[in-house]
């Protein structure tokens, strides 16, 4: 029985998944803290400056995550050192370029920005971008070599370090917003730092980056760039929309509780996506269609039923989960308009939609169609922006923004569907009879344990 247990530990699903669900579960214990710390206006400031940053990091990272994560799959060693020196390269010279925008801005329109919501955020993340850089690389590497269990390493010594500053902040510190952010900047230097020293961020490598490799990564991440921009803008264009929107900062708060929901729903998706594109890919490049088609089927199916089951407990318990969250401060608005129950159950509904979603996405990037994809992600991303300034300017409805989520998704579910039966016939059938040779196959496997250690208690 240890070594199924040792097995199962050391499975690339169970490594990812628990890699996700640390940075999670630590995300969003993290977030009720500063929920309950901070007022309203604060927290927005917060939020503003999480969430944009993690629209920037989708294009720092987004030129070439995707595309080395491919290519490697079936790289030589010579071949694979030139692609992560590649990587560093170009996500370096990235970093310098949108550091120096982002200064350049907040120089020209500080007035407007030092009275708004995105202080925070142009103040402080161009120096957060270099920081953090080494380890985001070092993620990208190690995820192309399927090495999850220093993945997990990094982001729980990332999100731990900075989840205990905010617990000891709750009952001793009493920082301030700017504080925190010293110590969020803190933190990622010595993340980064140990990501040097380990040599998994890939730097030594970066004189051997040259035109080619360059050229393969770009050509590749022209189009995944903007559709992980575009994936992290159908996630935060809600929270800009809201921003500027008549309904003020509070309902940028308000809003992020139910969005923090998406965060957890994306645990699984991550975690199972991270280890379904390099297959995908490999088979891909290897000319196996119909290995290609038995993974999106199994990942598709097991997702599926996965997310439906975690839908209906969001939905029963949504307010339980806001007071969880938030605490009661965001309860009872439902006056002004913002009944955040609603949203949550609204965003329950959303998550049953997610997988096939994104697995439509890494079906068409793993058979090297990212410029197909991208079309998918900019239309998903373009009934998303009209439907949220219809729902804030016309409506000034919170609601009619979470419903803008289900229709855009919907959208994405049958481009995805559409492009994808170009390339190789897909059938919905298959996708749940897959779901559940997958459940049964754990199913199988648990009895087998249960049986083997009754056996040796026997």
């Amino acid at each position: 029985m240890r070594q199924i247990i040792t097995k199962i530990i050391k499975e690339d699903n169970f490594l990812s998944l628990a890699g996700n669900l640390v940075i999670a579960v630590l995300g969003l214990a993290g977030f009720a803290l500063l929920a309950r710390s901070f007022n309203p206006e604060d927290f927005a400031q917060w939020v503003i400056f999480i969430s944009g940053g993690s629209l920037i990091e989708m294009l720092r990272f987004g030129i070439t995550n995707n595309a080395l994560v491919r290519f490697l799959s079936g790289a030589s060693h010579d071949q694979s050192e030139k692609l992560i020196g590649s990587n560093v390269l170009i996500s370096l010279v990235s970093t310098i370029v949108i550091a120096f925008l982002m200064i350049i801005t907040n120089v020209i329109f500080n007035d407007i920005i030092s009275n708004s919501v995105y202080e925070l955020f142009f103040t402080w993340y161009p120096i957060l971008a270099f920081i953090n850089l080494p380890w985001n690389n070092a993620l990208i590497v190690l995820q192309a070599k399927l090495e999850y269990g220093k993945i997990l390493l990094i982001k729980g010594l990332n999100s731990g370090l900075f989840f205990t500053i905010l617990v000891c902040n709750t009952f001793i510190f009493n920082l301030s917003i700017i504080e925190l952010v010293w110590v969020l900047l803190s933190v990622n230097i010595l993340t980064s730092l140990l990501t040097i020293f380990k040599g998994w961020d890939g730097l030594i490598f970066i004189k051997r980056a040259n035109k080619s490799t360059n050229l393969t990564l770009l050509n590749f991440g022209k189009y995944s760039t903007f559709t992980l921009i575009g994936t992290n803008l159908l996630r935060n264009a809600d929270l800009i929309i809201i921003s500027i929107s008549p309904l003020g900062s509070t309902a940028v708060a308000l809003f992020s509780i139910p969005l923090k929901l998406t965060e957890l729903q994306q645990i699984p998706l991550r975690s199972f996506a991270a280890t379904a594109f390099p297959k995908m890919s490999k088979a891909s490049l290897e000319g196996n269609v119909k290995e290609v088609k038995s993974l999106f089927y199994s990942y598709s199916g097991a997702l599926t039923y996965l997310f439906v089951f975690i839908s209906l407990i969001t939905f029963i318990f949504a307010e339980q989960f806001v007071i969880l969250v938030s605490g009661y401060q965001y309860l009872g608005l439902e006056s002004t308009g913002f009944d955040i129950v609603v949203l949550v159950r609204i965003f329950s509904i959303y998550g049953i939609l997610l997988p096939i979603d994104r697995m439509t996405g890494i079906g068409l990037d793993s058979i090297n169609k990212p410029n197909i994809n991208a079309i998918k992600v900019f239309f998903m991303l373009l009934t998303n922006i009209i439907g949220d300034v219809i729902a804030v300017f016309i409506f000034e409805s919170l609601l009619m923004v979470a419903i803008s989520t289900l229709i855009f998704t919907s959208v994405g579910i049958g481009l995805g569907a559409y492009f994808l039966n170009k390339e190789f016939k897909i059938s919905s059938i298959e996708i749940f009879e897959s779901g559940n040779r997958f459940y049964k196959t754990i199913w199988e496997q648990c009895r087998k344990v249960s049986k083997e250690f009754n056996f040796s208690k026997n």
